[in-house]
């Protein structure tokens, strides 16, 4: 699972890697030399043999990182050429460094075709202005190779935001832990491929901030798979709660999502001529209001929705809020105390329920969605190129898997009932959520990884995807 920390708890693992290395006679030197030696690595790998990069470099810990690298690239014989945003703030030692090295220097990284982006890091605000933004600008019109060092200058590093003007990668270098804005939208558009390089910091660092699943992480998911002896009620039982006159097909796709889980039987409670069809359609469905361990409430709802959900809370177990069931919800945090309940809009579904526009929550997804959650006491899954899954307590998790042809009539359907289906198999509201949203994205890319999809081909791939993620053999995730 990958880990993202904010720049205070980053700060104090730094400090605490340089104190430990200062008893042995280094300290925050050899940790920015570690940070070096890793970027000079990484950047051999990942620039062509012949070329001349152009080291951008900013006044602090970010351009001593990037000097330090400079000057190791050309003693192993590379050219290379650096230009500073400001001479009068640099970091001397390590200007000094690539200058004995043989390190040229330019005014401009105009005429360049590959660039390092070693202007701001972490500590910096997001937004870039004066000489930077200008800098900015030219390599987004001639789109020069780019590596960024640590984030890409100009992002919000702890919240994914973007705030003016900030430099594009190809690849970023990160050191000792991925940072939320790597992970997050939009910033996380800006870093292209992210790379990890450990400098020492794994024990001094705390809980993270955010987490993303990975496809070695069937785990999560394992935990809560009912013994070879269990019987279809020892699995679990979802009900399902969706579809009206108007769209029918999203009764029919939330249940195809949660038969695809881990529940033993799926129920549907709708209109009695919807509730026919649903059952021609898929036999193994029980029609009528019955026992459950979770609830799907709300996918292609109608007039009906609120008493749905209604009646779903009142169970006292574990409910998926989708779609119509979220315009709703009562106000005044009639959640907090309730089993696992998950809210899953999307961003205009929350600007909605927090009264703002959607080009806010796009801008800032996480943000918003903690909004969410301390209004209603609930999980919260923003749907979105990255999903987030936000709890009331604990890290917020991220979605990496999937593809952008995702965006499609009956996705959130199949993922509201393969969420609940989870719920009603013993998994918590904030591991259903992350794990639906990862496998979903995954059965999109098993159903055509370069091109279009259907909702009803992602129901299709699922099982098998959970299969390959429960046994270690998912592969593929992204369209990447």
């Amino acid at each position: 699972m990958l880990r993202a920390h904010r720049v205070v708890d980053v700060r104090a693992a730094e400090k605490g890697a340089a104190e430990k290395r200062a008893a042995v006679g280094t300290g925050w030197d050899a940790l920015m030399q570690d940070a070096a030696a890793a970027l000079a690595e990484q950047l051999e790998r990942l620039l062509p043999a012949g070329v001349t990069p152009v080291v951008l470099v900013g006044p602090g810990n970010n351009g001593g990182d990037a000097l330090f690298a400079a000057a190791r690239l050309r003693e192993r014989g590379r050219r290379v050429n650096i230009c500073l945003l400001d001479p009068q703030h640099v970091h001397e030692a390590g200007l000094a460094a690539a200058r004995a090295a043989g390190v040229a220097e330019v005014a401009t990284p105009e005429g360049h075709r590959h660039v390092v982006d070693g202007l701001l890091g972490i500590g910096a605000r997001p937004g870039l202005t004066g000489r930077a933004a200008q800098w900015a600008a030219w390599q987004a019109e001639t789109d020069p190779f780019t590596v960024a060092v640590d984030v890409p200058s100009g992002i919000g590093v702890d919240d994914g935001t973007l705030d003016g003007p900030a430099m594009r990668a190809h690849h970023t270098v990160t050191f000792g832990t991925y940072k939320p804005g790597l992970l997050l939208g939009p910033a996380s558009e800006l870093a292209g491929e992210v790379v990890l390089a450990d400098i020492g910091l794994g024990p001094h660092l705390g809980a993270p901030a955010l987490e993303a699943l990975e496809a070695g992480d069937g785990d999560v998911l394992a935990a809560a798979v009912a013994a070879p002896t269990a019987h279809k009620y020892g699995r679990g039982v979802v009900g399902v709660r969706a579809g009206s006159v108007e769209y029918a097909g999203a009764a029919h796709l939330a249940v195809a999502g949660a038969q695809s889980g881990l529940a033993g039987m799926v129920r549907f409670v709708g209109a009695d001529d919807l509730a026919h069809r649903v059952v021609d359609r898929a036999p193994e469905v029980v029609a009528g209001v019955g026992r459950v361990q979770a609830w799907v409430v709300g996918p292609g709802g109608g007039d009906d929705a609120g008493e749905h959900l209604t009646q779903a809370l009142d169970d006292d177990v574990p409910v998926v809020v989708d779609a119509t069931a979220l315009t709703h919800l009562p106000a005044h945090r009639p959640l907090r105390g309730r089993a696992h309940v998950l809210l899953t809009p999307h961003a205009g579904e929350l600007a909605s329920l927090l009264d703002t526009e959607r080009d806010a929550v796009e801008a800032d997804p996480w943000g918003h969605a903690r909004m969410a959650v301390e209004r209603h006491g609930a999980t919260v899954l923003l749907k979105g190129r990255r999903t987030v899954v936000v709890p009331p307590d604990g890290p917020a998790r991220v979605n990496l898997s999937g593809t952008p042809w995702l965006g499609t009539a009956g996705s959130g359907d199949v993922l509201a009932g393969f969420a609940g289906s989870l719920l009603a198999g013993g998994l918590d509201a904030r591991d259903a959520g992350s794990v639906a949203a990862f496998l979903h994205g995954a059965a999109a890319v098993r159903a055509n990884p370069d091109g279009p999809v259907t909702a009803s081909g992602v129901a299709r791939a699922l099982p098998e995807v959970v299969a390959d993620f429960l046994t270690g053999r998912l592969g593929r995730v992204t369209d990447r």
